[in-house]
Formats: structure tokens, sequence, C-alpha cells
């Protein structure tokens, strides 16, 4: 199992000096579950945990998060604002900028984002986001953002039935020359996520808009978001400053602030 005391030694020195607590089990439910049901850190400050498997992890929208023991990387961070953020959304879209720039420094190749929670890999999915607002505490100005992402799996699973936007689950062994050791790797993600809320906390989404830019895997693409009593299909054209998918449609420049995004239903998604 790793080692907490590694994964401290590897933390920069912002994300160590702001940890109030950092967990390590063998097996958890899910991350961010764990952290929700605790009290939240005093302002300014941050709890994390990494599990080594989660039995019900999950996704956006209640998705479910599959990755086998030892297999993926399983972390959440809770961190109270002094003042909650405008637009407090995009930071799930911060934290995928942050971390895909973070892995790209690492070794990883061929990496992309997909609005708003997804990290990509040369086509496959990599990894998720998960941001939760937690209000056990701290007047609710706490959040919760985890993070599943995959880093050795079984052969048997980095390919899997198509779905509505890819065929492929794949992972950092497939897009790095080497892996890192797995206390380095989880210290580097939580020094990132760290790192990512203090500066949005100051900034908001500004300072990540250029990584996302190069990073949007959508842009220049014909796609269908699903909302819950509509399908709005049409051309990606970026973010805008608030984090909405700006989606160019017969009708317009529509902004898009939820939904799943989807194939359209002629199964073209057009470069």
């Amino acid at each position: 199992m790793t080692d907490a005391a590694d994964i401290l030694e590897n933390l920069g020195s912002e994300a160590h000096s702001s940890l109030e607590t950092l967990e390590v089990f063998p097996e958890l439910e899910s991350t961010n579950t764990w952290l929700l049901q605790q009290e939240s850190p005093a302002r300014g400050r941050v709890r994390a945990v990494v599990a080594e498997h989660q039995t019900a992890g999950r996704g956006r929208g209640d998705k479910i998060w599959l990755s086998p023991p030892g297999a993926g990387l399983c972390l959440s961070l809770a961190y109270t604002f002094e003042n909650l953020p405008r637009h407090l959304p995009s930071l799930t879209l911060a934290v995928g900028a942050a971390l895909v720039t973070a892995l790209e420094k690492l070794g990883a190749t061929k990496l992309a984002l997909k609005w708003p929670n997804d990290l990509l890999a040369n086509g496959g999915k990599l990894g998720g986001i998960l941001t939760e607002l937690h209000s056990n505490g701290a007047g609710g100005r706490a959040v919760v953002v985890g993070l599943g992402l995959n880093v050795d799996l079984p052969n048997n699973m980095r390919y899997t039935p198509p779905t509505v936007w890819t065929s492929k689950i794949t992972d950092l062994a497939a897009c790095m020359a080497q892996l890192p050791g797995r206390a380095a790797l989880t210290a580097a993600m939580i020094t990132t996520i760290v790192d990512c809320i203090k500066l949005f906390a100051r900034e908001g989404l500004s300072p990540f808009q250029s990584a996302w830019q190069r990073y949007d895997w959508l842009k220049g693409k014909r796609w269908s978001v699903q909302q819950p009593h509509l399908r709005v299909t049409g051309v990606a054209e970026g973010i805008d400053e608030d984090g909405a998918l700006l989606l160019r449609t017969k009708a317009g420049l529509e902004r898009i602030i939820s939904g799943s995004v989807e194939l359209p239903s002629d199964g073209a998604a057009c470069e």
C-alpha cells in the first residue's frame, strides 16, 4: 500500500503547508463520499484521502467509476474557501487543465480534455474529476475534488464496448515511457490540485483557459449535448470565461452549462 510518509515527502511546499490531514486506506467505498461525511477543514486548509481501491467509486451524474485494486489512483481533497468563488462549477475545468499540464510534465503524451470533467489520452478515457460542495461545516464554503486516474490497467479493461463518445479506456502505462512511483505520482496530483484550487480562489478560471484551449478535445467537432429535457447539436467552439461549453448550432452560438456530450444522432463528429 502507498505509504503516507512517502507521499508527504514528495508534496510541494504549498500543498504541504496547507495540509490538515492525509489518510491512506487499502479500501473505501468512495474517497469523495468519505470526505463528505467528515467535518470540512479549516479555511484555507486541505484534507486529503487516498484509497488503493474503491468499492463504489462515483463519477459525474452518479456514474460508476471502476478500477481494480492497485490499477488506478483514487484520491479526493476537501478544501474550505475564505469566500465561495464566483462560478464555482468551473473549478472542475481548472483542475482538469492543471492536471493534464502536470501529467505532460511527468512524460505523458497525447493528452486531451473533454468538457467538462474527463481526462483523455490518445482518444481514450484516462481519468475523471468529480467536484462536489461540502455542506458539513464551514458555512457551505468547502468543496471536495475527486480524481480517478487509470495508471496500469489489466489488458482486458483497456477496450470496452463502444459508448456514445469513445470505445476505449486507457491508462498512464499506455502513454508514458516509464511510470513514476506511486507515492510520487500521488504527491504530484495532490500538489497540482492544491495549487490549482488556491489560484482559482484568487483569479477564477482565467489562468487556466489557455491550457484548456490547448487540450480541448471537443473543439471544432460536431457533438450533441443531452440535457434533462433537451438535446442540442452543433460544432464545439471551446469554452467561455465561466467554463460554459460554446456550441455553434443552427440557431447561433449557445452556452451549455450542463449536460452529457454525445455523438450526434447521425453518428458523425466532423472535424
